[in-house]
């Protein structure tokens, strides 16, 4: 590596963390002021706020706004070396205007690693301790009660519930169907409640009954006080915390989207969307860097000021861009992963036309 790859590498790391961890202590103060009195009220301990809850809130912060902070880093620093005049010195070294790029391209590739495994592995960690941290210190009440469960455990499956208790784990009013492919009812189970064995692995049901049709339409019932039945159902089925997809790692995620489709939730198109930007969303810190070199690169003679205003703008354009293609997927017909991918693509056009009309 060149000195003038240390130069610019070193430059772009240090101003990046620098301007990084600022705003972290600036929103981490803001948001301490706000939430105190919930700690304090809670008697949440110095300890636990620094070390769960904050710790924990830092790599999604970093992970949501690196490509934010990158632009605004690659365009200060870059402005201050053209206003010095180092980038012409730089060019008229003979160095050619792409060679100039590679070490932006060194430091774009090693923040969006950092930050792809942040998105993937680390931060679905985080997210569980914190969203465990806010129910205990910060939130009045959590939620550990759901109602009108319906949903399809496995093909041809479908399960109703009235209401469920998770921390009994306890579910009450339960009816479970076994339906043909031409739709006709094959079996029928229903249960006044149903709390879960976890030493036996079944569910142990109060006033069960189970209805079979035969080939022939003829029908068989057969009912117990109690009963230990295997449901083919786990707690985790029924309870809705555990479907947060911000709380899984990726693998996790994957397996949890093939059984939603299966199921016939309507929570597969956002947990897609949310798969495809943790794939996908480390791009913007190579084009974000592209498009922040191209335009603080030319000497201008309001200095980094006006770089630093048309760069915001178009990070605040990538960022509303990306928002309106996800409602769209939403709520809509888009695909959710072009709806992530399309902003990377017109940015990335928009980078690869301003690198080519930069002056060289």
């Amino acid at each position: 590596m060149l000195r003038l790859d240390r130069y610019i590498l070193g430059k772009y790391l240090t101003t990046f963390l620098v301007a990084l961890a600022l705003i972290i202590i600036i929103v981490i103060t803001f948001d301490v002021s706000e939430k105190l009195d919930k700690f304090l009220s809670h008697h949440a301990t110095l300890w636990q706020i620094v070390s769960i809850y904050y710790l924990n809130f830092i790599p999604g912060f970093v992970n949501l706004y690196s490509p934010l902070f990158i632009f605004i880093s690659v365009i200060f620093f870059t402005s201050k070396m053209a206003g010095n005049s180092e980038i012409v010195a730089i060019l008229s070294s003979g160095i050619r205007y792409r060679r100039m790029l590679r070490p932006y391209m060194y430091g774009a590739t090693l923040v969006a690693l950092a930050v792809f495994v942040l998105g993937n592995f680390v931060i679905p960690l985080s997210n569980r301790k914190l969203i465990d941290f806010e129910e205990q210190y910060v939130k009045s009440k959590a939620t550990n009660y759901y109602s009108n469960l319906h949903f399809q455990s496995e093909k041809g499956v479908q399960v109703y519930v009235e209401s469920y208790d998770v921390k009994r784990q306890r579910a009450y009013m339960l009816r479970r169907e076994v339906i043909a492919p031409d739709g006709q009812l094959l079996q029928r189970e229903t249960a006044d409640n149903i709390v879960y064995d976890s030493t036996l692995a079944l569910w142990k049901c109060t006033n069960y009954s189970i209805r079979t049709i035969d080939s022939n339409r003829h029908e068989t019932l057969a009912t117990r006080a109690t009963a230990d039945v295997d449901l083919r159902l786990q707690p985790e089925d029924l309870n809705v915390r555990s479907t947060r997809v911000e709380t899984m790692n990726t693998p996790q995620l994957v397996r949890y989207i093939h059984r939603e489709e299966m199921r016939g939730t309507g929570t597969v198109k956002a947990s897609r969307i949310e798969l495809y930007q943790r794939l996908l969303n480390p791009l913007a810190i190579i084009v974000m860097t592209l498009i922040g070199v191209a335009i603080a690169a030319r000497k201008s003679r309001g200095g980094i000021g006006v770089h630093l205003a048309i760069g915001i703008a178009i990070a605040f354009s990538f960022i509303v861009f990306m928002k309106v293609t996800t409602v769209f997927a939403t709520n809509g017909d888009l695909s959710p992963f072009l709806a992530v991918l399309l902003p990377q693509i017109v940015f990335g056009l928009a980078a690869a036309y301003l690198i080519y009309k930069a002056p060289k």
